[in-house]
């Protein structure tokens, strides 16, 4: 697909998308940022914002995002009620605009991010582990914190967080599991037969996310005690389970306990390369590592990572979807993001063919943002102002790790 081409079709997928009452809600809730309207908002405020759209679309979907009751009961998250529309919200932020909607949610948003840090401390003071829920960027923790860390990078509750994750590094103390190592039991196809919980290695729900977080906040000078030595603990036990592949280093998408006893993963091969679960999540956790702790060697090796990944066709064969949590286009923006910061222009070339591979879409694309036309739409955007203009990629954990404040 050529550049022209990708403006043109982004504009008529962006048009699709334009007119709320000709877009379908697949799961009735507006104010999810995932499938919902919230997520629809943020395309429009990111093409308004780029010049490429008009903010009374944008406004349109807004509205449709805050109907109703907006929920900041303990289980709101980065991806529904407040700390959703909060998040949407900044990026169409301005003098005048938006600014007594933000407060109220930004009192809320504080209100239950401490509310779910006290569980978690005391969880850990329990010596109890942790479900991913606690923790994870979807729906834990991390993901208030990547919300947090765009909008108030300085708050006191954002240090909280990062406090809170240096504690959940450390062992709890029983066993030589590391403290983010859950009761859980993996989904999918392991799920019937892993017992003993599972160390979850993704960016979406594992320990990828809290490590790209606290090593965003490290370049940005954001730093609790011990940030450091939290960041290295991780990198020390992913370290232990990355693999070596004629295309370039992976590593598994979770470790159950018969593995860690062992030292060895079941999984036979690279899963699909996606932001989620695949090498290019992981790449950029560890991209995100070596810039913070100056470690040129882990910089480099991620990206070297990423690259082998990107010239091997059986891993891309393995992307079916368009979308951005599992699907091409977050294989494309998490690998233009790497590429962005990257120590070797190598990696541009790369990537750069990787453009040119665009999918088949299915019929029927949903509208939502994390599996479909929205967030395919914010991708090729994306591609065409080179990069995002309001960071919408910081829920992510996509965003620069140099503060452009975005």
């Amino acid at each position: 697909m050529t550049r022209l081409n990708v403006s043109t079709y982004t504009a008529e997928l962006a048009a699709s998308l334009a007119v709320p009452d000709q877009v379908s809600d697949p799961d009735g809730h507006p104010q999810s940022l995932s499938r919902g309207a919230a997520g629809v908002a943020l395309l429009h405020i990111e093409r308004a914002a780029a010049g490429l759209g008009d903010w009374t679309t944008a406004h349109s979907w807004l509205t449709i995002a805050a109907s109703g009751l907006i929920t900041a009961s303990p289980q709101a998250n980065l991806l529904f009620g407040a700390p959703a529309l909060a998040y949407v919200l900044h990026g169409a932020a301005a003098p005048g605009r938006y600014e007594r909607a933000l407060a109220k949610l930004d009192a809320q948003i504080t209100g239950l991010t401490r509310q779910r840090l006290n569980q978690a401390n005391n969880r850990i003071d329990r010596g109890e582990r942790p479900s991913l829920a606690e923790l994870d960027l979807f729906k834990g923790l991390t993901g208030l914190g990547a919300h947090l860390l765009r909008r108030h990078p300085g708050s006191e509750v954002l240090a909280e967080v990062l406090a809170y994750l240096v504690r959940l590094t450390r062992p709890l103390g029983r066993d030589d599991l590391p403290g983010w190592w859950t009761h859980e039991a993996p989904s999918g196809r392991r799920a019937n037969r892993a017992t003993g919980g599972h160390g979850n290695l993704s960016m979406a729900h594992g320990i990828s996310g809290p490590l790209a977080l606290l090593s965003l906040a490290t370049v940005r000078g954001i730093v609790v005690d011990g940030q450091t030595d939290a960041i290295r603990r991780i990198c020390d036990w992913t370290d232990t389970w990355r693999q070596a592949h004629p295309a370039g280093s992976w590593w598994p998408e979770v470790v159950t306990l018969e593995e860690a006893m062992t030292g060895q993963t079941r999984q036979p091969a690279p899963a699909r390369p996606s932001w989620c679960y695949g090498t290019p999540g992981h790449a950029r956790a560890q991209q995100l590592a070596g810039i913070a702790l100056g470690d040129i060697d882990r910089r480099r090796h991620a990206e070297h990572a990423l690259q082998g990944c990107l010239a091997d066709p059986r891993q891309l064969d393995r992307i079916t979807g368009p979308g951005l949590c599992h699907g091409w286009a977050g294989l494309l923006h998490t690998s233009r993001r790497i590429a962005a910061t990257a120590d070797t222009a190598a990696l541009t070339d790369s990537v750069n063919n990787l453009t040119g591979r665009f999918p088949d879409l299915p019929s029927n694309l949903e509208p939502g943002f994390l599996s479909g036309a929205a967030g395919l739409a914010l991708t090729l955007t994306s591609v065409a102002t080179e990069q995002p203009i309001t960071s919408w990629d910081a829920c992510l954990l996509l965003d620069p790790p140099y503060d452009q404040n975005g």
